[in-house]
């Protein structure tokens, strides 16, 4: 899903989620409507979700990076057993992430508040990707992380595609859109405007999250290559 900031992409996600209720319309998962449900129940049929937001949204950041990767599981087996935490399965959990996904952290003991952006980043990815998912919902995945970070979450994104999960990436970042996307839908004003194949070409798609039509986009994209710098202008006035 490609958008400049504020075109109503945070909104879907959270109607999505089941934080903001949807006036109108179905969200179903698997067949199952999710209008309604709330949030822990919506993640609880296998959807994962990768907040835009990681400090406020995917994190705690006074907790250790062991909890973190078990906040929505700490009190399902194996993690739990009657009304007790069984604290080696859930470093034994945040061993085997920590060196899965590469996050680079003094102890899983230490607050994840405490690592860098990418590092946190990885923490909500490995929390996500440990439990079967029917759906990942990823919005701004790589930002504010750096190249190491973003190239390495780009490459898990894309293997957990290939093992068959679909995946809805929410992006500002042309580069990353047509990085990831096998569909690039686009969205202007609260609306998709128009959807691209993953071979549409960057001033294409970059004209259309300005706004303009899908028609007129690819035509101006073929005729004058360089209007792509107008959107990449705006994009970096956008808050």
């Amino acid at each position: 899903l490609a958008g400049v900031q504020g075109n109503g992409q945070e909104e879907l996600v959270e109607a999505i989620l089941g934080v903001r209720v949807a006036e109108s319309g179905s969200i179903k998962l698997a067949g199952e409507e999710l209008v309604g449900q709330p949030p822990n129940r919506v993640l609880g049929r296998g959807l994962g979700y990768v907040p835009e937001d990681r400090q406020h949204d995917g994190l705690v950041g006074g907790f250790s990076v062991a909890e973190n990767l078990v906040l929505d599981l700490y009190d399902r087996p194996p993690f739990a057993s009657g009304v007790g935490l069984r604290l080696a399965e859930i470093r034994r959990n945040a061993d085997e992430r920590v060196a899965e996904f590469d996050i680079r952290t003094p102890s899983v003991t230490a607050s994840a508040g405490t690592l860098s952006g990418g590092n946190q980043q990885k923490v909500v990815l490995a929390r996500e990707m440990s439990r079967p998912l029917k759906l990942l919902v990823a919005s701004q995945p790589t930002r504010g992380v750096d190249v190491g970070a973003q190239e390495f979450i780009h490459k898990r994104i894309i293997a957990e595609r290939d093992r068959g999960t679909p995946v809805v990436i929410v992006s500002t970042e042309l580069d990353e859109v047509l990085a990831l996307a096998d569909r690039i839908a686009v969205i202007y004003r609260g609306k998709i405007i128009g959807e691209l194949p993953a071979g549409a070409s960057r001033d294409e798609v970059g004209l259309m999250m300005a706004g303009v039509a899908k028609e007129r986009a690819h035509a101006e994209a073929v005729q004058n290559p360089s209007a792509i710098a107008v959107v990449e202008h705006e994009m970096q006035e956008s808050p």
